[in-house]
């Protein structure tokens, strides 16, 4: 089994398997009459392949004991998906970069502050939404379309904080 400690988040940490959106990190700009501020394209959406179309859904997820016990991790090979946390849930990522397998070595894990979403590359591995401490409601931005779009990899591992 494969033991991680996850990590604090950080944008320089997540980049090679997407973006971390945050407005704390992030350029703005005022609209509506200066009353709003705009942060401005804070993750690249992939949608890839015929009919292919960008989701926005809710996921309301059951929060998960640590340590996090996983027997697989999943990847969207034709699109991104981005979590945003809707009421600061904070909670555990667990990634490895786009591939046919998975090396264990590059295996990573983090958490977020509450304030934190991410939004994961086309084709990067991924845990299943793992949500501490109470349930979470997630705004979710992801690919609609045709074909198959989630493909799974069995691997055990063990992540603790």
């Amino acid at each position: 089994m494969l033991e991680l400690k996850a990590e604090p988040l950080t944008p320089e940490a997540f980049a090679p398997f997407g973006d971390v959106i945050d407005t704390r990190t992030a350029d703005y700009f005022h609209i509506n009459a200066g009353r709003t501020r705009r942060y401005h394209d804070l993750a690249k959406v992939e949608t890839l392949g015929e009919q292919a179309r960008a989701l926005i859904s809710i996921f309301v997820s059951q929060p998960v004991s640590i340590p996090l016990e996983l027997d697989f991790l999943e990847r969207h090979p034709q699109g991104s998906q981005a979590f945003m946390p809707l009421h600061e849930e904070r909670f555990v990522i667990v990634v490895a970069p786009p591939g046919d397998g998975i090396d264990p070595a590059e295996v990573r894990a983090f958490v977020t502050d509450g304030r934190q979403g991410v939004n994961y590359r086309a084709g990067t591995w991924h845990a299943i939404q793992s949500v501490l401490e109470r349930e979470g409601e997630f705004l979710v931005v992801d690919r609609g379309g045709e074909g198959n779009n989630c493909d799974e990899y069995p691997l055990a591992l063990r992540i603790t904080l």
